[in-house]
C-alpha cells in the first residue's frame, strides 16, 4: 500500500490515532487531521514517515472540503477517508438542546458527508476508492443520555449505505464500522465527570463477554481491512464491533 494515501479526521487521539498509525504501519502515507491539537499533530506526523497534518474545523463546509483539498495538493492524491472526527454530547431527548443537537450533527453527519463528497471528486478519476465511516452500535437504539448522537449516528449509517449503493459504478466502496463500548482516554474522563470513581472499569468489564472493554485497535484493524484491496467486494456493509453485556449492569 506504499503508494496509497488515507486521510483520518480526529486523528490525533483514541480510535483515529490508533487507525493512523495501523495504516501507517501497513505502508499508507497518512493525512491526519484535528481541529485543535496541532502540537500533537504536527508530532505524529513527524513520527508516520511521509505523513503530513491539517487543522480544520469540519462544521464549516470550507474548511471541511479545503482539507481534502490540501491533502490531495499535498500527496498527489486520496486513495482512502476515514472519517471518525466526532462528538457524543450527552442529553436524553428531554434535556437534549436543539443548539446541542444541530453541533452534534454538523460534526458526526455533515462533515463527513462533505469530506466525502470532495473525496469522491479525486477517487472517481481513479475508479478506486475507500470510504470507512466510524459510527456506534448506538445508531441502533443507543443509550438515553445520547439522544443526539444515537440520532447521528444512525444517519451516518444510511448515508453510508445509500452512497455505497450510488458510489459502486465507480469502484468506490463505502463502509462502516459500528464499535461497542471502547476504552480511551476521553471515555475515562466522561466516567470520572460522571461520577462513577476510578473504579468503574472494573465494575465495566464484568459485564463484557471478553472480559474487556473494546480498544481503539479493535476498530484500526478493522479499518485497515476495509481500507484495504483485500475487501475490494465489500461495500454498503456495516461491521458491528459489539460486546452484548451478560448479567445486570454494572452497579455504580
Amino acid at each position: 500500500m506504499s503508494d496509497r494515501v488515507a486521510l483520518v479526521t480526529g486523528s490525533t487521539s483514541g480510535i483515529g490515532a490508533a487507525t493512523a498509525r495501523r495504516l501507517a504501519r501497513d505502508g499508507f502515507k497518512i493525512a491526519l487531521h484535528s481541529r485543535r491539537s496541532a502540537d500533537v499533530g504536527e508530532r505524529m506526523a513527524a513520527e508516520l514517515a511521509g505523513a503530513s497534518y491539517h487543522q480544520a474545523d469540519l462544521t464549516d463546509e470550507q474548511a471541511a472540503r479545503g482539507l481534502v483539498a490540501a491533502v490531495v495538493q499535498r500527496h498527489g492524491r486520496l486513495d482512502v477517508l476515514v472519517n471518525n472526527a466526532g462528538i457524543n454530547t450527552r442529553g436524553t431527548v428531554e434535556e437534549t438542546s436543539a443548539e446541542t443537537w444541530d453541533d452534534v450533527f454538523a460534526i458526526n453527519v455533515r462533515g463527513p458527508f462533505l469530506c466525502m463528497q470532495q473525496a469522491v471528486k479525486h477517487m472517481k478519476a481513479e475508479r478506486r476508492g475507500s470510504i470507512v465511516n466510524v459510527g456506534s452500535v448506538n445508531a441502533y437504539i443507543g443509550q438515553p443520555n445520547l439522544a443526539a448522537y444515537s440520532a447521528s449516528k444512525g444517519a451516518l449509517m444510511t448515508l453510508t449505505k445509500n452512497s455505497a449503493s450510488y458510489l459502486s459504478r465507480y469502484r468506490i466502496r463505502v463502509n462502516q464500522i459500528n464499535p461497542g463500548w471502547t476504552l480511551t482516554p476521553s471515555e475515562h474522563e466522561v466516567k470520572l465527570t460522571e461520577g462513577k470513581g476510578e473504579g468503574w472499569l472494573e465494575a465495566a468489564v464484568r459485564t463484557r463477554p471478553f472480559g474487556r472493554l473494546l480498544a481503539p485497535r479493535d476498530i484500526a484493524l478493522a479499518a485497515v481491512y476495509l481500507a484495504s484491496d483485500e475487501s475490494e467486494c465489500v461495500t454498503g456493509s456495516v461491521l458491528d464491533l459489539e460486546q452484548y453485556p451478560v448479567g445486570a449492569p454494572p452497579q455504580w
